[in-house]
């Protein structure tokens, strides 16, 4: 079945794109990106008139104040900012973009599907390394720093995924990801749950990852392949092939693929090794294990 076109009346439509425009031209000026996303988000979120209030001195309720301080993202933490490892200067960048999309979403404006996939589109362009043609990003999409992710054309990522770049994730053509799926690219210690290792991962061209399903980091789900709902991938997955389960195993080959899908003798190949990123610690970090734990065997005890 394919989908019918769907237009917005033409006032509507002119609105739309003209904000949108506006919004892309900001960003993409020397303007201060921070105060950009403030600006933005009061109007968005309706509070103009308190946000005057308040920038005037006026009295305002502490509620009141936490709200509109949380416009500006200069005056919020993301999750991974406390991340040792990530490089400061993009994500200087990339949080005051990444906190516009969530800020985005926590709107009325977020459920008009035609206003929200262009505004988000347009965000990508900024957010991400790269965003090609025609992409389609549903509510609800989360992802570590964003600066990280490289997406090719016609991809669509449904609502509530999670797209991980603490690593690098790497997304191409065509590539479907349903509701829920979480794709990582990074892993921790399953001793030292502080020590944690970054991967590429790797989602190739018409691959379709779909609803619930996870996959580990630095796994590689080749071309044409699928991934069944609710599958845990902890290996590479061959191209055209077909893999359901936790752990994922290939139970066939897409129909009409076979003569040119590589057969699978055994265990699925793994390349996660190859995929492995290093990094480094800036000597002036002061570290902290929020765990405490003793990660010392269980002898004597």
């Amino acid at each position: 079945m394919t989908k019918r076109h769907v237009s917005l009346p033409a006032a509507a439509e002119e609105g739309l794109g003209a904000f949108i425009s506006e919004v892309d031209t900001r960003l993409s000026s020397d303007e201060d990106t921070c105060a950009v996303v403030e600006d933005v988000l009061v109007d968005l979120h309706g509070d103009r008139k308190a946000y005057e209030r308040w920038q005037a001195g006026e009295e305002v309720s502490a509620a009141e104040r936490v709200r509109l301080q949380g416009y500006d993202p200069c005056k919020a933490t993301l999750e991974s900012e406390y991340y040792a490892e990530k490089d400061e200067t993009a994500f200087k960048q990339s949080k005051h973009l990444q906190w516009l999309w969530r800020q985005f979403d926590a709107t009325p404006m977020a459920d008009n599907v035609e206003f929200a996939l262009r505004f988000r589109r347009m965000l990508a362009d900024h957010l991400f390394a790269e965003c090609g043609d025609g992409c389609r990003f549903f509510k609800g999409i989360t992802f570590t720093y964003g600066h990280n992710i490289s997406i090719g054309d016609n991809v669509v990522v449904h609502d509530e995924a999670h797209l991980d770049d603490r690593g690098v994730l790497t997304i191409g053509d065509r590539v479907s990801i349903s509701d829920g799926a979480h794709i990582y690219s990074h892993d921790h210690d399953i001793v030292d749950q502080t020590a944690v290792d970054n991967y590429h991962t790797i989602i190739e061209d018409d691959a379709r990852v779909t609803f619930d399903a996870m996959i580990r980091a630095g796994c590689k789900v080749g071309e044409n392949a699928i991934v069944g709902a609710r599958s845990v991938v902890q290996s590479d997955v061959p191209a055209h092939h077909v893999v359901v389960g936790q752990p994922a195993q290939s139970v066939r080959i897409k129909p009409g693929w076979e003569d040119v899908a590589n057969p699978l003798d055994g265990d699925h190949p793994d390349g996660r090794a190859d995929r492995r990123i290093e990094y480094e610690l800036p000597d002036d970090l002061e570290p902290f294990d929020e765990f405490q734990r003793d990660l010392d065997p269980a002898v004597d005890r």
